[in-house]
Order: C-alpha cells, then structure tokens, then sequence
C-alpha cells in the first residue's frame, strides 16, 4: 500500500514535469533542431499524465465536494460522448490526429478533482518549484519570449497568494513578474494572465474596504460580459477586437525575427473577428449549433487556406480562443455546461469562504470564462491545467475552509518544499456561514 502511494505520488511529480517540457517542446524542437515536438512522443506524455490524473483522481478526490461536481461531471460526460461521435465522424488521417489531440484537451479538466485535495495541489505546486523553476534560467535561451508565461504559468495562480510569501520569494515574484510582462509586448497573453492576477491581488490591501457582495458582482460582471460584448458585435454597434477604430495612439512594437530582420508588430491588430466569422459560418454551413461537429474536426477557413496543401481541405482543427473551439467541437451544449463549471465554482469560492485568497480565485476563475472568449487556448498544456488548479480549489470545500493565515502557512510550505498536515485540522474558527 505504502509502496503504491509512492508511486502515484511520483507520477505526479514525472507528470508536472512533462507537461511543463511538452507546453514548450515547439520552441526547443526549432531552437535546438531536435525532434522534441514528435507527435507521438507527445501523446505519450499526455496519456501519462491523463493516466497519473485519473488514478488520483480515485485515490486523493475529496469525496466532501461530490455535490459541487455534478456540473463539472456533466461537463466531462459531455466531452466523452463528443470524443466518441469522433470515433465515427473521422475518416482521413488528419481526422484521427486532430481526434487524438483535441480529446487529450478535452479530458484535462478531470484534474480539477485532484486539485480539490488541498495537499495534492501542494505537493504538485511544491515539485514544480523545486524541480522545474530553477530550470527556466537554462531554457530561456531556448525558446521564444512569447512562451515564457507558458513555462511558468504556476507562477500566475501564485501571485494571488503574494502576501503570504517571505520577503525573498516576494522579491523572485516581482522580478519574473517583471520579465514576463516586458519579455515581449506581443504576447499580450501572458501580460494578461500574469497582469490580473498581479492586480486582482492589489486589492487585498483594501479587503477591509472590498465585502463580499462587492466582489461577487465583480464577479458575475466577468460572467455575463462577453454574452454582451458578442452581442454587440454581432449587430454591429461595438466590436471589442476592433480596437484600432476607437484607440487612434499608435501601439506598436519592433520584433526581430530569427534571422535577426526587426519588423513592426501592431499591438491593436484585430486577430479574433475573422476567426469567429469562420466558426459561425462552419456552424451554419453544417447545422452542427447544437453539438458541434466532434473534436475530430475543426472549421472551415480562408484565412489559413495554405493549410490545405498540407491536409487536404481548408480546415482548422483547433483555434486560438477557448471558446470557439469548445463551440466547435461540443456546441452550444459544451458551452452553456462550460459556463456553468466556471459560474458554480465561482459562487463557491467568493460566497462560500473563509478565507479571502478564495475570494480572489473566484474573482480570478470568472476573469478566465471571459478572456475564454479572447483567447485562453484549450490544448493540453500547462496553463490550461492551472486553469483547473484554480477551479479546483474553487469547488474544494477544504481549502475554502482555511483561515488567511492557515493559506499563509499551506502557501509557505510549498516554497519551502515539505508538506504539512497541521492545516488538515478541523478549524476552530465559528463560520457564519455553511461551506457547500
């Protein structure tokens, strides 16, 4: 038995590590002209890790949210008959690649149960610091600026704990922090997923003058702008992507290519309106609104027709944001029980916390159903599985249960590479409230 829980614990351990390397092999492949991005190599790496997740899942899962995981359920349920309608719907071989790749991403919520189990989530946050981290100094010469926030996509979610830090991990913070947002303008990812985060947790400070209701509709603002914001698009009246018509300031940035040419980046560029146009015309074209066409499939383009010389037919398999390919792949269906993973873990964080860095997860898990609408990729990487760290905690009755300063003590035993189960103690602190 012993010997069994050594050995999930260390498929953990080989899965943070591969999926870090894997989210970044692209950037090493082409820098070091090694066959580190090989197709199946990675869906190796991501079997095992999917592996590793699932024998967690039954073994650390947190049986006390059960309740709370009936959308999430719903969510995965839905994905696994999607995958499988695929397993009919593919016929070429770039069918099967896509059906292989694209249902690997949709699986990769099932992490969320592991991350409920606060320890769990210490463990694996613990062995990225101390195995993982010391590496990006080595591979930063490796891989391209822009792909900084996806080695060190943790480090967003740790932010929000900031003030738990001692003063030599809050001076690395600030400086990586400092080197993501200003490694390369362009990526306007990373400045986001690291920006918020960085602001979200300002407000701390202020939590004597922030109440719960106040954070809760901040909240719920995140979760219905961009039904808004599409809407208005749609009709015509306001465009969000279309920033050049109402900000007339120049943003722009010189980018050096590898052969050392510099050209000019247009940092206001619409990179998001054609590739929405392309979906709802696929959805039209097919009548696939309601359940999409499978993940063995993608939609229809124009923009990137040369991709046909390659496949055979004008067809994107993934997009760059979130939503549209969930839409694409699950339908209408997938997104409204998306929404609702995102909206109920959510409520329970800000609503149902006695701690205030819950509160912050929740605020910061509805900032990430909006920004699914801008970009927030959906592959299997690291970043997407943080993004279910964080929903994770936010459904984990557990760590909703924890005072600031039993946070504090969980956060600095990550830093400090040893586990403790002092904060598994049975609170004293009266609730005014039932944790759900």
């Amino acid at each position: 038995m012993l010997l069994y829980k050594t050995f999930r614990k260390k498929t953990l351990t080989i899965s943070i590590i591969l999926i870090t390397y894997t989210s970044v092999s692209y950037y090493l492949a082409v820098r070091l002209n090694l066959p580190l991005n090989n197709t199946i190599l990675i869906w190796l790496s991501n079997f095992f890790v999917l592996f590793s997740l699932y024998i967690h899942k039954n073994h650390n899962y947190n049986k006390d949210n059960y309740k709370s995981f009936s959308l999430l359920n719903w969510y995965i349920l839905w994905n696994i008959l999607n995958i499988i309608r695929g397993l009919f719907i593919a016929e070429s071989y770039w069918d099967w690649k896509g059906l292989i790749t694209n249902s690997t991403a949709l699986l990769l919520p099932i992490s969320a149960f592991v991350f409920t189990n606060k320890h769990t989530t210490q463990y694996l946050l613990s062995s990225y610091i101390k195995y993982i981290l010391p590496s990006f100094l080595l591979i930063s010469f490796f891989i391209d600026k822009d792909a900084y926030g996806f080695y060190l996509a943790p480090l967003s979610l740790m932010i929000l704990f900031f003030p738990t830090f001692t003063k030599k991990w809050k001076i690395v913070i600030i400086i990586i922090l400092i080197i993501v947002l200003t490694a390369n303008l362009g990526a306007r990812s990373n400045i986001i997923k690291f920006g918020v985060p960085a602001i979200l947790v300002l407000t701390y400070y202020l939590k004597h003058f922030i109440n719960k209701r106040i954070i809760w509709f901040t909240a719920k603002l995140f979760l219905v702008l961009p039904f808004i914001l599409f809407t208005l698009g749609v009709n015509g009246v306001f465009n969000i992507f279309k920033i050049e018509e109402y900000v007339k300031v120049d943003i722009k940035e010189i980018k050096f290519e590898e052969n050392g040419v510099s050209k000019i980046e247009n940092l206001k560029a619409d990179t998001r309106t054609f590739l929405y146009k392309e979906v709802l015309v696929t959805a039209s074209k097919y009548n696939t609104w309601l359940i999409g066409r499978s993940p063995a499939r993608g939609n229809d383009t124009e923009a990137f027709a040369e991709i046909a010389q390659i496949t055979g037919k004008k067809e994107r398999l993934a997009n760059e944001v979130a939503i549209l390919n969930i839409f694409t792949w699950t339908g209408i269906i997938g997104v409204i029980l998306y929404l609702f993973v995102f909206y109920h873990a959510s409520f329970l964080a800000v609503n149902f916390s006695n701690n205030y860095y819950s509160k912050l997860l929740g605020l910061f898990i509805s900032f990430r159903w909006t920004y699914a609408w801008v970009e927030d990729i959906n592959n299997f990487s690291l970043s997407y599985m943080m993004l279910w760290c964080i929903i994770g905690l936010g459904y984990s009755k557990s760590f909703r249960s924890m005072t600031d300063k039993e946070v504090k003590f969980w956060v600095r035993s990550i830093f400090q590479g040893n586990q403790t189960n002092k904060v598994n103690k049975t609170s004293k602190t009266a609730y005014s409230f039932n944790l759900q």
